[in-house]
């Protein structure tokens, strides 16, 4: 109980963290692209660009120095503890649900049989191996050509994701591709934006000449950064849809989702360089239907009028206490008032499958889980085979109601 009480307040305080940082983060993509050319006597004391902005029942005027103020004031706000506390809160997360418990999140035996340790030190190794590797790329000359950085990046971040979903679960690799993204973020705030920042600051107090590339690769950074918030936002909330990271092909789909969710921020991004370009949210929106349609799988969500007569006389329809009797081997461990299952002290989703009637009545909830997305029972724990899967699919397809 202490356990998920614990991973309730750290998954908690993660999100709180994260919230903060992509909206500093959007904020100030927003507040750069929307700088406009300020007046002469700004100009003359220097000011690059100026913004005036309404909110909160009072006027804001922001103005970007092209070096700096003649005297830096007292008080100067940076930000970076944003980006900090949600890499930590999240690593800690990590640690807490899929190495701790490696052996329930982590390790899928049907994907490759693995030790904790072992999955632990890939993990690891994907995470920060990844990181190196980005990290090298960035300070070498393809750094300085951004197009074609994005397509290296994306055939690096579709190994390292095709990778994960041969080592670990599909939870375990999609949380660790998640967990690689947003240390690569993090590490581009401690190890590029904050020393370029505080390089900057310390030139100007001292009256020195500023180095143009202190701006620029901090700025790049940012930019990444920017372009990978909404795939780490997916992967965030993707655990509570099996239908993704159980999927023969997890990677692509992972792959194609975080293509779509990058080209639908560089919609804002375009806008607010007031450039706004409905095709790209046309093509967006297509794309991710396409996806939709194609992991859905309609072929396998037909009802009864979909299955052809003698289709429907070649099979079984198994009786309801067989039914009761395939849901109490494989699913009553987890899913009861008092579960037997070392992971879980509660029932997950509340979901009780006591007595007869708590199955008839989410016969489509377990249809789903067993024989759609068939990540039920929890990593197979208890060997439900292809042919009760079918079982409980011809119950729920060809059974009268």
């Amino acid at each position: 109980m202490w356990f998920d009480w614990l991973s309730l307040f750290l998954r908690w305080f993660h999100v709180i963290a994260g919230v903060a940082w992509i909206g500093a983060s959007f904020y100030f993509i927003w507040l750069d692209n929307n700088l406009q050319t300020p007046p002469d006597w700004k100009d003359k004391k220097g000011i690059k660009g100026d913004l005036w902005a309404v909110h909160g029942g009072g006027f804001y005027e922001v103005a970007k120095y092209k070096y700096g103020p003649e005297k830096l004031p007292e008080t100067l706000h940076w930000f970076k503890w944003e980006a900090y506390t949600t890499w930590i809160s999240g690593f800690c997360l990590l640690v807490l649900v899929y190495y701790f418990g490696a052996s329930a999140y982590l390790i899928d035996n049907n994907v490759m049989e693995l030790a904790p340790g072992s999955a632990i030190g890939l993990g690891l190794a994907l995470i920060f191996g990844g990181l190196a590797l980005y990290e090298i790329a960035c300070r070498s000359p393809l750094g300085r050509h951004p197009k074609l950085f994005a397509v290296v990046f994306l055939i690096g971040i579709s190994i390292a994701t095709w990778l994960a979903t041969q080592w670990f679960s599909g939870r375990g690799a999609f949380i660790h591709i998640g967990a690689l993204i947003g240390t690569i973020m993090a590490g581009n705030v401690l190890l590029q934006i904050m020393p370029s920042q505080r390089a900057m600051v310390n030139a100007v107090e001292k009256q020195l000449p500023v180095d143009p590339s202190w701006g620029e690769k901090a700025k790049l950074r940012s930019v990444h950064n920017n372009y990978l918030t909404l795939p780490v936002l997916f992967i965030m909330i993707s655990n509570h849809y099996p239908m993704t990271y159980q999927h023969p092909n997890s990677w692509l789909i992972l792959i194609l989702i975080g293509i779509v969710s990058a080209w639908i921020r560089h919609f804002f991004n375009l806008r607010h360089l007031g450039q706004t370009k409905p095709a790209i949210l046309v093509s967006a929106s297509i794309a991710m239907l396409a996806i939709a349609i194609w992991v859905s799988n309609p072929d396998l969500l037909r009802d009864n009028t979909d299955v052809p007569a003698e289709q429907q006389a070649e099979r079984i329809v198994p009786t309801d206490a067989r039914i009761q009797q395939l849901i109490t081997t494989h699913c009553v461990s987890c899913h009861a008032s008092e579960p037997t299952d070392e992971m879980f002290k509660v029932a997950p989703m509340g979901l009780v499958f006591d007595a007869w009637q708590d199955i008839q009545s989410k016969a489509g909830f377990i249809y789903q889980r067993t024989s759609i997305s068939k990540d039920m029972p929890f990593l197979n724990k208890t060997k439900m085979t292809d042919a009760e899967r079918e079982e409980i699919a011809n119950w729920y397809l060809l059974a009268p109601n």
